[in-house]
């Protein structure tokens, strides 16, 4: 991810790489490339901060480390955008907000990328101008490919992801808040790990992390959200089906086909308009062009153009949820935003 956020950052105008910091010998090198030759290359943020000066941090380091990074890089006064999931714990989210709040002139940002591809932008204008109506339910279907091979094969394990559900799925709790504008209630899910890698071990240890789940959200004002995932479901048309549901109609769209549709009660299936909603990027990298206009949005912020697109608050909000998820499967039961720490 973090050789992703470097294509971007080649496309934006006068925005350039001064260091990549990675203690990964491996990653740097492989790195390296997309970056000009005098780029410094340092093993820890410290060392960066002692060396060299920069405005901005982009944290795409492995789950568990993202606090530490961004307190550090908060408290050195600089720019940030923290990968998603912004941290493993609620704690660890809400801390970073107090934290963020004392330093009102830095820019701080969370990589929910999907707010940024062409359907799901189409999708929340839809909803947002009123054509469904008063939204009742959202349903996200992601059906994919199993987690990468990552560095110590980290991502294996929910000590260092925050689990399946807060490490893949925050970007679609992020997107169901999004759709309801309402703030989360309850969690109540359902999990299994039964085709993905169940044949692994670590240093004696096997995977801990689910390949398939159910989760329903609740929403103040009676609003849900579903999400199904399955991690074992690469012959799909679209990695996400994502549909919209209220009173008054249904708008859906896919994810990577950019099929877009949107239909009203009162005209029924023969009313259903369709349409393929595509947006041109200089880079369209591992995600459809979001990544490169994520980047576009957070400079816009730092040059004080535009406001914070996707907050801390926003970054809590989504791990809380998957926290809340991960919970309900342990436990199973119900589970409350404010069990798990979360107050609005």
């Amino acid at each position: 991810m973090g050789r992703e956020h470097l294509g971007n950052i080649a496309h934006l105008d006068d925005s350039v790489v001064t260091a990549l910091i990675d203690p990964h010998a491996e990653s740097v090198r492989l790195a390296r490339p997309l970056c000009d030759a005098d780029v410094s290359e340092f093993g820890d943020l410290e060392s960066a901060l002692e060396s060299v000066d920069f405005d901005a941090v982009i944290i795409a380091s492995p789950n568990h480390t993202h606090a530490q990074i961004a307190r550090d890089a908060i408290q050195a006064g600089k720019h940030v955008l923290i990968e998603k999931p912004m941290a493993t714990s609620v704690g660890d989210c809400l801390e970073l907000e107090r934290l963020a709040n004392g330093y009102p002139h830095q820019v701080v940002s969370v990589g929910l990328e999907y707010r940024f591809m062409a359907p799901t932008m189409w999708l929340l204008e839809r909803v947002r101008s009123g054509e469904v109506g008063d939204v009742r339910l959202v349903t996200i279907v992601e059906h994919r490919f199993p987690f990468l091979d990552k560095v110590g094969a980290w991502n294996r394990f929910n000590r260092n992801t925050g689990g399946t559900l807060v490490e893949k799925c925050c970007h679609f709790f992020d997107l169901m808040y999004q759709v309801v504008q309402r703030e989360p209630v309850a969690v109540m899910a359902t999990s299994a790990t039964r085709v993905n890698h169940i044949d692994e071990s670590y240093d004696g240890e096997v995977p801990d992390i689910v390949d398939n789940a159910y989760v329903i959200v609740e929403f103040d004002g009676d609003a849900r959200g579903m999400l199904e995932l399955c991690m074992f479901a690469e012959g799909s048309k679209d990695e996400q089906k994502i549909s919209v549901v209220g009173d008054l109609g249904k708008a859906e769209v896919g994810v990577p086909s950019h099929e877009c549709s949107i239909g009203l009660r009162e005209s029924g299936r023969s009313g259903v308009a369709t349409t393929i909603e595509m947006l041109e990027s200089p880079y369209e990298g591992l995600h459809h062009g979001s990544s490169y206009r994520e980047h576009v949005a957070f400079r816009s912020a730092i040059l004080g153009r535009t406001t914070v697109v996707a907050s801390l608050r926003d970054g809590t909000r989504s791990v809380a949820i998957g926290v809340a998820a991960q919970r309900s499967i342990a436990e199973g039961r119900r589970v409350t935003l404010e069990e798990v720490g979360y107050g609005r």
